[in-house]
């Protein structure tokens, strides 16, 4: 399943991230990027698809903010943290 899961979410960003720059090509060094940020938050056991979906987004649009793989990661990492947070707290009530 952590292969679907990749696939499906970083399948899912591209997607929205080609209806908002029109211009970017399929194959365009973002989308490689963006599969290997994905790959590296399963490498360190995120697997929930949704968790891995809202990573993926928040990476693309932190990349065309920041225009730096390094500070977009981390933007992102932060987000991520914050939905799993969100998520902890919620099933503690």
């Amino acid at each position: 399943m952590t292969s679907q899961s990749i696939e499906g979410a970083c399948a899912f960003a591209w997607r929205n991230y080609l209806l908002l720059h029109s211009g970017i090509s399929e194959n365009d060094s973002t989308r490689s990027a963006l599969y290997r940020y994905v790959t590296n938050l399963s490498d360190t056991g995120e697997y929930d698809f949704d968790l891995l979906q809202i990573a993926a987004v928040a990476y693309l649009k932190q990349l065309d903010e920041l225009h730096d793989d390094r500070s977009a990661r981390l933007a992102a990492d932060q987000i991520l943290a914050e939905c799993l947070e969100s998520r902890t707290a919620k099933s503690n009530t």
